[in-house]
């Protein structure tokens, strides 16, 4: 099996992982993970040999970009304080801890390697922690806090990272260079964001085409990254801010061919790059091992003691940061999503997952300092990291189910639902709303101002049935029924225009192109 082969493999098992997973009710990322070792297992699969320093801009923006489509800066904005204490402090707590133990443990480890190895471990993977809650029907709250603190402590512990690794190479560490070069960093990296997210929504317009303006989406999170690195920022804070910017001011509510393409587009980029990703913290077990041989003991206490320390200080850290943002939430933080019970507290410990971000960091180590020499201990450093992961992902990652079932942690149904009834009623008096308005301007017959005016009612009750009395439920419920046998006769006969056009494909002298372009508008009827 060579290289393309293997990527192909990950790629099945990408789409594979999805539905094996449901059925075991299981995360497709840890299913991901059991079957890269089960392929670094075999004796015909190759090492992967992918160069560290393409690790990082590869599986990183895509990544991200796909993650904060889910979010928005206003969700951000009102989630702040519990955010930046689990994406700012409790990364620069774990880190320090982390580099503390392994600086005393590791027999010859320099301080900056040791930073680095805890900046590393530090962030909790956002695709692991959000795939696995994400499934389990947890409240909404805890399901945006873990993917506020997924997105930020990446950002946080990549510029540790960088900083750590600098100092490693070079030898040199000055306090003052390395927090101008934070400031510096997230300035750089927040000024290309905001630019790039501007120019691209600009192109939007200007494509116009649906398949077009998904197609720039895939290169934006490539190019912010690129060029937030090459101006000296963060490329994974400028990746974020970019797709806040995307997804806050370049939603057209009328661009409805655009929207469905664009998400299912990353759905699919966001199910294959995770299951890469993950097939590839299995796959680099040939490496591990490599470098286990002969003093398995010593790595394995290394490791299990890095992997306490990094579980245990998120839970010591979590008690209090909970209670604090309990005290300082009001009543007028009506957005601010925080933790209701020690229950919820538990399970958000036990969310904390290590993937993707800590094994690209791991394998983007530099394999020689400025001086020509080894990096310090880059073998040891790449086994914990490896080490922390799986322990993390394939314990936390299938017990988490268990976990939540014995706390009984459930989503608050009863609050979706009457959020979601007056986002229904909203919607209808809009609708009559514009009604009204048109009929200001244009004459319109009675009885089709009625029908209109009862289709405004319907498209709210069709949302929620719950804004209806029994009497127009039942009405509503009488009409949906005759117009669902409407649309099925119709899909039926579109159906069958379908198989006329695509034989004519086939015939001599057709066009394919006319063909499709016939076909195209037969889908999109369809569609609607």
């Amino acid at each position: 099996m060579d290289q393309l082969a293997l990527l192909f493999a990950l790629l099945l098992g990408a789409v594979v992982s999805v539905p094996v997973g449901e059925r075991l009710r299981l995360p497709a990322p840890v299913l991901m993970t059991v079957f890269g070792i089960v392929l670094a297992l075999l004796e015909f699969v190759p090492n992967v040999e992918v160069p560290p320093e393409l690790i990082l801009p590869l599986l990183l923006p895509p990544l991200l970009y796909a993650a904060v489509r889910r979010t928005s800066w206003r969700q951000f904005a009102a989630n702040v304080r519990p955010i930046l204490l689990l994406a700012v402090a409790l990364v620069f707590v774990t880190t320090f801890c982390v580099a503390a133990v392994a600086h005393a443990i590791v027999p010859g480890l320099p301080l900056a390697a040791a930073v680095a190895l805890g900046a590393l471990v530090a962030p909790p993977d956002p695709v692991a922690a959000t795939a696995v809650a994400g499934k389990l029907g947890l409240p909404r709250r805890l399901v945006s806090i873990l993917e506020g603190e997924g997105l930020f402590n990446d950002v946080t512990a990549i510029v540790l990272y960088h900083v750590a690794v600098a100092a490693a190479v070079s030898g040199t560490f000055s306090p003052w260079s390395a927090g101008l070069d934070l400031v510096l960093s997230a300035v750089v990296a927040v000024a290309v964001g905001l630019v790039l997210g501007w120019a691209t929504n600009k192109a939007m317009d200007l494509l116009g085409d649906p398949t077009l303006q998904v197609a720039l989406t895939l290169l934006v999170p490539f190019a912010a990254y690129v060029l937030a690195e090459e101006l000296h920022g963060s490329g994974v804070l400028g990746v974020l801010v970019t797709a806040l910017f995307l997804v806050e001011y370049a939603t057209d509510a009328d661009d409805v061919m655009a929207r469905l393409a664009g998400h299912t587009f990353w759905d699919i980029v966001d199910t294959l790059v995770t299951g890469v990703a993950f097939g590839l913290v299995g796959l680099e077990l040939h490496n591990a091992v490599d470098t286990a041989a002969g003093h398995w003991g010593e790595l394995l206490s290394w490791s299990a003691a890095v992997v306490g320390v990094v579980v245990f200080v998120r839970l010591a850290w979590l008690l209090p940061a909970t209670w604090l943002t309990k005290r300082l939430h009001s009543e007028r933080d009506v957005g601010e999503e925080i933790p209701l019970s020690w229950r919820e507290t538990v399970v958000m410990w036990w969310s904390g997952m290590r993937g993707v971000a800590s094994v690209a960091l791991a394998l983007a180590i530099p394999l020689e300092t400025e001086s020509g020499a080894d990096f310090p201990a880059r073998g040891e450093i790449v086994f914990m990291a490896f080490g922390v992961v799986l322990g993390t992902l394939l314990v936390q990652g299938l017990t988490l189910p268990w976990l939540v079932g014995k706390l009984g942690v459930r989503g608050d149904t009863g609050r979706e639902k009457e959020l979601e009834r007056r986002l229904a009623v909203r919607a209808a008096k809009a609708a009559k709303r514009r009604l009204r308005e048109i009929e200001d301007v244009e004459e319109l017959p009675e009885d089709l101002s009625e029908q209109l005016m009862r289709r405004a009612f319907d498209m709210g009750v069709r949302i929620s049935p719950d804004i209806a009395d029994d009497e127009r439920r039942e009405a509503v419920r009488q009409r949906s029924k005759r117009l669902k046998r409407i649309r099925r006769i119709e899909q039926e006969m579109l159906s069958a225009a379908r198989h006329e056009v695509l034989t004519a494909r086939s015939e001599p002298g057709a066009d394919p192109e006319v063909v499709d372009r016939v076909l195209r508008h037969l889908d999109v009827r369809s569609l609607r």
